[in-house]
């Protein structure tokens, strides 16, 4: 089984390309985005408390975002592959993501970061509220909060895997079809 890190900031087109992946390589999709909105509709005890962390332009606190992802991860069992969209976001959900994989004696094998400028990021995401329903997506100033918690937080993990051997730097301003290109050809050879 293959394990895929899409890494990038808020509209930098992780979830677009992920889907693409999916539906070529027949992986499962786990975003946490999507786990994070399936328990606010339903009003889980976690998705109360990920949704109030969300409306701020926060990010979940790892314990809440680990507990969601283990239980989906353990729904997935026997798929070719997994691709992790917008987990993880911090050093120790990193962390945590490898030692639970380890336990089942596997590994992260690519992590595509995708580059966007933060203007660019800022316009996708107000346009993608317009349709979104999403109210993090909707707000200026919440999408720059939303930039802002990206670089102090989660970008020092490029570092992270960068020493590890399995980033991919993707150029995010590129077309979807040749962005998809790129990262399915990593991907080709991971299968093989």
């Amino acid at each position: 089984m293959i394990h895929i890190i899409m890494f990038g900031p808020p509209g930098a087109g992780k979830g677009t390309q992920a889907g693409l992946l999916k539906d070529k390589f027949n992986l499962a999709y786990i975003a946490t985005g999507d786990l994070f909105r399936h328990h606010i509709k339903n009003e889980t005890e976690l998705g109360k408390l990920a949704k109030s962390y969300i409306d701020k332009g926060d990010l979940v606190p790892d314990e809440v975002t680990i507990r969601m992802l283990r239980n989906e991860i353990d729904k997935n069992k026997g798929v070719k592959g997994i691709i992790f969209d917008g987990f993880p976001r911090t050093t120790r959900q990193s962390e945590a993501l490898e030692n639970f994989l380890r336990e089942q004696g596997e590994n992260i094998d690519a992590v595509f970061a995708l580059e966007v400028p933060d203007d660019v990021l800022v316009e996708r995401i107000l346009n993608r509220g317009k349709t979104s329903g999403r109210s993090d997506d909707t707000d200026k100033q919440t999408v720059i909060n939303r930039l802002k918690k990206y670089k102090e937080v989660t970008r020092p993990l490029k570092d992270f895997y960068l020493k590890k051997g399995v980033l991919h730097v993707i150029n995010g301003l590129q077309s979807i079809d040749d962005v998809h290109r790129e990262i399915a050809g990593v991907v080709n050879s991971l299968l093989k």
